[in-house]
């Protein structure tokens, strides 16, 4: 019983982290939209910028609370500035960031096929020299 809660309390914070990745990125993309109000773009720059420094306000080495403001400050910030951007801007950068992901995708699997096809050639090119 035990085992089963902590796995399913794992998967449910697997699942906050891609949220908050795909968040942080959303509030990125909204921090440059030209319409997005000069205090949200205040407070999504201090949240971002706190979110990915190495300097925290209470150092990770305090126990307990050493966590607790990576776990409470950094998703009350992108909350708080997902709360102050304008609706439309938000659904906008979403919208752009799914594109920009499928977009990524695919350049991978290009680059990819890219590396087989001059692996080939390399290994072509040496069986045919060391003959």
């Amino acid at each position: 019983m035990i085992v089963k809660k902590f796995k399913e309390n794992i998967r449910k914070l697997k699942v906050r982290t891609k949220e908050l990745k795909k968040n942080l990125h959303v509030l990125y993309l909204a921090y440059k939209h030209p319409k997005t109000p000069w205090y949200a773009k205040a407070l999504t720059a201090l949240v971002v910028a706190y979110a990915l420094s190495p300097i925290d306000l209470i150092p990770d080495f305090i126990p307990v609370l050493g966590y607790l403001d990576d776990l409470i400050l950094v998703p009350a910030g992108i909350t708080l500035s997902l709360k102050l951007i304008p609706k439309d801007i938000i659904e906008e950068c979403r919208q752009r960031e799914e594109n920009e992901a499928a977009f990524k995708k695919q350049g991978i699997a290009a680059s990819v096929i890219i590396v087989i096809l001059w692996l080939f050639i390399i290994y072509k090119a040496a069986v045919h020299f060391l003959k």
